[in-house]
């Protein structure tokens, strides 16, 4: 009996071993590393996600490859997932939905991608999210307003070296938790509609990382201009100073009113005219009526 015991115990480590290295080889995408609940692919110039990644994931590293899309359903899989680097791929548009299974990631890193404008329907779903890097896509032009109304948690966001020429102040002010904000390298259009995302830059209690670089691209005469700077100037030409539009409308309303008024007097004394030579009418008649 104990030499059976003898025997069992070690052909059941072998076996346990065994199956524990299978379920390894099957558990880990080819060509990637893989550790306890991180999986990590790094510059393994794939094409396309990788399939077979363990469903209890919590960190997927997929950057510097060559992955244009990212399928939702298979992203949904790896519902536990709290880390997604996908940095210096070449994704672009087609993201809107893409993280709708994922709903506890913390960390996301989109930069260096080809990404070209950000929606509602992009991030609507990570309520979770703290950390949102999409900078260095040089491509990317646009950001709704509302483009981060879910993304309350969010304390980093990173915008630098994009082509945005614009941003809606109420897209970032509404963040409560807002403490970190790249925004240098960008292509800002420093002109009155901006004023308002200015001014917040001044007042808010937000870091800006390497301000020194953010700066006026455009009109020219602000070029280089730093934000605070650009604030002061644009408060004084934006307050004073009309467009040739401004005074084109001003001399049209003023002419509008001119004519309005000239047109009620004309009325007015016609009106007048004509009371006065009925009374004169009435008054004739009742002195010949007296007469006779």
């Amino acid at each position: 009996m104990s030499t059976r015991a003898g025997t069992w115990r070690p052909l059941s480590l072998v076996f346990l071993l065994g199956m524990g290295m299978a379920a390894g080889d099957v558990g880990c995408p080819s060509g990637c590393s893989c550790g306890y609940l991180e999986v990590n692919c790094t510059g393994r110039q794939l094409q396309e996600f990788p399939a077979a990644i363990p469903l209890d994931t919590r960190q997927l590293i997929l950057a510097a490859n060559n992955v244009s899309y990212l399928p939702a359903v298979e992203l949904s899989f790896l519902a536990d997932l709290v880390y997604l680097d996908c940095q210096k791929n070449l994704l672009g548009d087609g993201l809107d939905f893409t993280f709708v299974g994922v709903v506890k990631l913390v960390y996301l890193d989109l930069s260096f991608n080809n990404l070209t404008q950000v929606t509602f329907s992009t991030f609507s779903q990570l309520l979770s999210l703290v950390v949102l890097k999409i900078s260095d896509n040089p491509n990317l032009v646009v950001i709704e307003k509302d483009a981060f109304a879910n993304n309350t948690w969010l304390r980093h966001l990173d915008v630098s070296r994009t082509g945005l020429t614009f941003l809606d102040a109420s897209t970032v002010q509404d963040l409560p938790y807002l403490r970190l904000l790249g925004l240098s390298d960008n292509l800002w259009h420093c002109n009155c509609s901006f004023l308002d995302f200015i001014t917040w830059m001044t007042e808010s209690s937000v870091h800006f990382p390497d301000a020194d670089n953010i700066t006026c691209h455009t009109p020219e005469a602000l070029r280089a201009l730093r934000m605070p700077a650009a604030e002061v100037q644009l408060h004084a030409s934006c307050q004073t100073r009309l467009h040739k539009r401004d005074y084109i409308f001003l001399c049209f309303v003023g002419f509008c009113i001119f004519f309005a008024g000239t047109v009620v007097a004309w009325l007015a004394g016609i009106c007048a005219v004509i009371y006065q030579i009925h009374s004169s009418k009435e008054e004739e008649e009742e002195e010949e009526d007296a007469v006779t």
